[in-house]
């Protein structure tokens, strides 16, 4: 990982001098010697002006799998100054799930454009995919998948694959229909090398590899994957009919998707952020979380404010109330982390949540105990009151309680409401741990030691 770090950062160097002297030939031998996906990794790494500059010497050939490469923020930006004919001709070679992807991120009517630039054949295939949610197995499938019916000789199968120009990439299996286009099972191309030639595809394909339904989930189809270790599925309709393929690179591109959604969510950013987006654009993203992020503050400012006399009259309860608050806060995040992937693989739900709940609930019970004494035993020994070190402990305990049953309850809520627990479970968490552990501190200040 730091070796392709480290390689980015070189060619990101080596095309800002390239550029800066004019050498266009000389970018251009560099951009030849690299994979689309590092061209793709260098144009995000590039600012605006120069992005556009470097795109402008790519060739025309590749284009297609550069965009399909690159970020939503990035693959938006240089399609704004191609015209539809460009699209179309830059995506006319790429697989029908990614044309798919890169239409989606479209103003409708461009991408309406783009599909009328397109032949018959091509705009049949993209239209598949496009009817389908972009989060479900059909807008991930591809429709190009080689079927083959189960009452022919794998003599038949092997003539008909040596006619064909080219196998669709990551093909490890045949898919077996009947007349109608019925899923029946997979032909495996292991087995179809080792098996007779005289031998039917039926008596050597399997029939127990269940397809997945085009209306299934994302989230469950990469759950499918990895439990099953697939390179590709059939996907099918409701009928049973099948409609195309999911294979491991789309699966993949999920799963990173997602990680950075994770990721970018925790700070309230878009996963699809621009590093070099323009500064206005940028500001504007993240002012909706600065401003909550105000919000929450001006209340737990407003509980301290409450008691502004005891805290005048005890200068230590300022010193340790953000132990308090701090414990809360890392126990909860603890508490919503797990649920929160608990939830994304399917671990938790309607049928176990209460338990997941009450076993939370317990583990913060137990952690705020164990921490209240050592917390309470410094805090008398710091400031010679064991009243204070009392205090400060009962704080504690109530305070990781509240951060379990919050941690776990947040996330289960926000889903219920079809809010994703990702990306405001933080922000929620931290107000109530904050405002709980500032009050059941100071609150049990007041009455006991002023």
């Amino acid at each position: 990982m730091a070796e392709q770090i480290s390689r980015t950062q070189e060619f990101v160097q080596a095309v800002q001098d390239a550029l800066e002297a004019n050498e266009i030939r000389r970018v251009r031998e560099f951009l030849a010697e690299l994979h689309p996906s590092e061209i793709a990794d260098l144009l995000e790494s590039l600012p605006g002006p120069v992005r556009s500059e470097l795109w402008v010497h790519i060739d025309s050939a590749i284009e297609g799998d550069v965009l399909s490469h690159a970020s939503t923020a990035v693959r938006n930006s240089l399609l704004e100054d191609m015209a539809p004919e460009q699209v179309a001709q830059a995506t006319s070679q790429l697989d029908s799930d990614d044309v798919a992807d890169i239409l989606q991120d479209l103003p409708e009517d461009l991408a309406d454009e783009v599909l009328l630039s397109m032949d018959e054949q091509n705009r049949q295939r993209i239209a598949a995919v496009l009817t389908f949610p972009y989060d479900t197995a059909g807008g991930l499938m591809n429709p190009d998948a080689v079927t083959v019916r189960g009452d022919i000789s794998v003599e038949v199968v092997l003539r008909y694959l040596r006619r064909m120009v080219r196998m669709p990439d990551n093909t490890d299996q045949l898919f077996v229909v009947d007349r109608g286009n019925v899923y029946l099972g997979i032909l495996r191309l292991t087995s179809l090398v080792l098996a007779s030639p005289d031998a039917r595809v039926e008596e050597v394909m399997s029939s127990d590899e269940r397809p997945i339904v085009a209306d299934t989930p994302v989230s469950e189809v990469v759950l499918l994957f990895e439990q099953r270790d697939l390179v590709s599925a059939p996907v099918v309709d409701e009928a049973g009919h099948l409609l195309g393929r999911i294979t491991i690179d789309d699966v993949v591109d999920v799963i990173r998707e997602e990680s950075d959604r994770s990721l970018m969510s925790a700070a309230g950013l878009d996963e699809e952020h621009d590093i070099f987006a323009p500064l206005l654009v940028t500001a504007r993203q993240r002012a909706l979380w600065l401003a909550i992020n105000l919000g929450t503050a001006f209340l737990a400012a407003w509980v301290i404010g409450l008691f502004e006399a005891t805290i005048d009259k005890l200068v230590a309860l300022a010193v340790l109330m953000p132990v308090v608050a701090s414990m809360g806060g890392i126990a909860g995040s603890q508490t919503l982390t797990i649920v929160v992937r608990g939830l994304a693989l399917g671990q938790v739900g309607p049928a176990n949540a209460r338990s997941v709940l009450w076993r939370e609930v317990a583990v913060g019970v137990i952690n705020g105990t164990v921490w209240a004494v050592v917390v309470a035993v410094i805090a008398a020994a710091w400031f010679n009151d064991v009243r204070l070190g009392v205090v400060i402990g009962c704080a504690m305990v109530l305070n990781l309680f509240t951060a379990g049953l919050a941690g776990a309850s947040i996330p289960l809520a926000l889903r219920w409401m079809n809010i994703d627990p990702a990306l405001a479970g933080g922000v929620v968490l931290t107000t109530v741990t904050d405002v709980v552990g500032f009050f059941a501190f100071l609150g049990l200040a007041s009455q006991f030691l002023v």
